[in-house]
């Protein structure tokens, strides 16, 4: 992997995980609605094998503490120490 493209990677955390698209795309709407830029990773995947593989929400680590505010307790919040390898 280059350089720059590690950078950018380590600009994002995981802030939240689902099994269901629905619900990562409604949460991905409420932070967007707030301002915070959002990605859904594993999208495209778990459109193509439903609740066999989760999605996690990433936003920059600029927004992490926002974004987590804002989500409460929907879906499943991923702590910053979690392994998510």
């Amino acid at each position: 992997m280059d350089t720059h493209k590690e950078e950018v990677a380590d600009d994002f955390v995981a802030v939240a995980e689902f099994l269901n698209p629905s619900e990562a795309q409604m949460a991905k709407g409420a932070l967007e609605a707030d301002g915070i830029r959002v990605f859904i990773q594993g999208e495209n995947a778990n459109s193509l094998v439903s609740m066999a593989l989760g999605s996690q929400l990433l936003v920059s680590r600029k927004d992490e503490s926002a974004a987590r505010e804002l989500l409460g307790s929907v879906g499943e919040s991923i702590d910053p120490g979690d392994d998510l390898a």
